[in-house]
């Protein structure tokens, strides 16, 4: 039973400390902060902005669904009716959107236009090797291709010397 407790533990241990979990945790921490500075811009300038066209926050926008809503001024509860409050819904849909935005044009597109660019020069790197390669089996050819004129004797021995001089 200790060796199964040993073995759950390795395992563990391994899960935590592969690379991509740790990154995980970073980029879970880093989502966090980033959504607290989205969160401030939709408060502090968009809601403003949507609520220059009727109320001053756009949190505050809210249906009634069923019958006439009144609402307690002391706790700001409603009291009768069933208040829909769609103004947070679209307040968070705003953030939603402003967060992909963001991650999107800051980071997805620059990173993928710098991985076009990297590959297309590692396919350029490519293409010159190939090509020095191709140059050098040319040139070597060309030398195999003048020596066996010379070469003349058969069993590859040099003109005018004999095996073993």
């Amino acid at each position: 039973m200790s060796e199964k407790k040993v073995s759950l533990l390795q395992g563990f241990k391994a899960f935590l400390l592969r690379g991509n979990v740790i990154d995980l945790a970073v980029a879970v921490v880093i989502g966090a902060a980033f959504t607290q500075i989205v969160n401030a811009i939709v408060k502090g300038v968009i809601n403003p902005l949507v609520g220059a066209f009727g109320t001053k926050d756009l949190e505050s926008y809210s249906s009634c669904f069923k019958g006439p809503c009144v609402t307690d001024p002391k706790t700001g509860e409603a009291t009768e009716g069933i208040r829909i409050l769609w103004g947070s819904v679209l307040s968070a849909t705003l953030s939603f959107v402003i967060t992909a935005a963001v991650v999107y044009f800051l980071m997805v597109l620059p990173m993928a236009k710098y991985l076009a660019r990297r590959a297309a020069m590692q396919a350029a790197k490519e293409g010159v090797q190939e090509t020095l390669e191709v140059s050098e089996l040319e040139v070597l050819k060309e030398i195999r291709d003048a020596l066996v004129p010379q070469r003349g004797a058969p069993g590859g021995e040099t003109p005018g010397r004999g095996p073993g001089q």
